[in-house]
């Protein structure tokens, strides 16, 4: 059997954080890829395996293997590190082992960096067609351009993850109340309000989409220019294409929209617990990251407002 028993353990853990704890596939298939290369580790191809349990495995061998690449990041470190105390704490709950070994294991300080967001005025001016004096329009005006504009607005209009907007359906939109229904980590539901221009937008979409007269049946409300399912890389392009025009920094992601949505409803005297609520944070600590960009914000307007700034 060899290291087949090792991987038999994993292949469990990963259908029970599939299938009770429901993980979404994108976070399953990077525990998978941290147990595998951790695997790959303690027992290199070609070499005689050695370690053929996970009750073998010792803290000396989670620190070898964290600090095995220099090139990673400590908050990358911290991932994998976190990856491994989920495995053993479920191994443990299961009997499968007696000891956790990353109990002994300390994680490295990662620097904490604020929420990289854009300038929303001129995001909204962008998407209001005001960026620039010349007559050519930010978004065309064919299907794809308003599709564009549609992952745009969804993005920035309600602070949702990659996940969410790719797995968005038709359905989840409710337009008689002007509110979406996300399905956000570990299957939660939360509703999110619809602005006015948001939902002329989708309106426009749906009719755009319709006119393509596609001959297939997306389960998806974002589709591809051939009208199949949209795919997260798909998204991912579209936000850097546009967030090009209003801005020089290195990422423009769609989570920096997602950042850019949080910061813009606090500086404008959101509450903290209504915006955890919006972005379907499971507690505050992870929202409070927000109020640090506020922050700086108004320090930026004291250096340039006050005489002795």
């Amino acid at each position: 059997m060899g290291v087949q028993i090792v991987f038999m353990f994993l292949s469990k853990f990963i259908q029970y954080i599939k299938y009770e704890k429901r993980y979404s596939p994108h976070t399953v298939a990077a525990y998978q890829s941290d147990l595998e290369q951790f695997i790959a580790f303690l027992n290199p191809p070609g070499a005689e395996p050695s370690v053929l349990h996970p009750s073998e495995v010792t803290h000396h061998d989670i620190r070898n293997w964290m600090v095995s690449d220099e090139k990673l990041a400590p908050r990358s470190v911290n991932r994998k590190l976190a990856t491994l105390r989920k495995y053993f704490k479920f191994l443990l709950q299961e009997g499968d082992v007696t000891v956790n070994p990353t109990s002994r294991i300390n994680a490295p300080k990662a620097p904490k960096h604020l929420p990289v967001v854009v300038e929303d005025a001129r995001l909204t001016a962008m998407l209001d067609g005001k960026l620039d004096k010349t007559d050519v329009p930010v978004f065309a005006d064919d299907f794809e351009g308003i599709r564009d504009k549609t992952v745009i607005e969804l993005l920035f209009g309600t602070g949702m993850r990659l996940a969410e907007i790719t797995g968005l359906k038709k359905t989840d939109i409710n337009f008689y109340e002007s509110t979406v229904k996300v399905l956000g980590k570990r299957n939660k539901e939360r509703i999110i309000p619809l602005n006015r221009e948001l939902v002329l937008q989708l309106h426009k979409y749906i009719s755009a989409k319709k006119s393509e007269n596609f001959d297939n049946n997306s389960l998806t409300f974002i589709v591809t220019s051939k009208g199949t399912n949209v795919y997260p890389k798909l998204i991912y392009l579209i936000v850097h294409k546009y967030l090009s025009n209003i801005s020089t920094q290195s990422k423009k992601s769609p989570h920096v929209l997602r950042h850019t949505f949080a910061t813009s409803l606090l500086n404008n005297g959101a509450d903290l617990n209504a915006i955890k609520e919006l972005l379907g944070h499971a507690n505050l600590s992870a929202t409070q990251i927000y109020t640090h960009n506020s922050v700086e914000r108004l320090k930026s307007i004291y250096k340039q407002a006050h005489p002795k700034g």
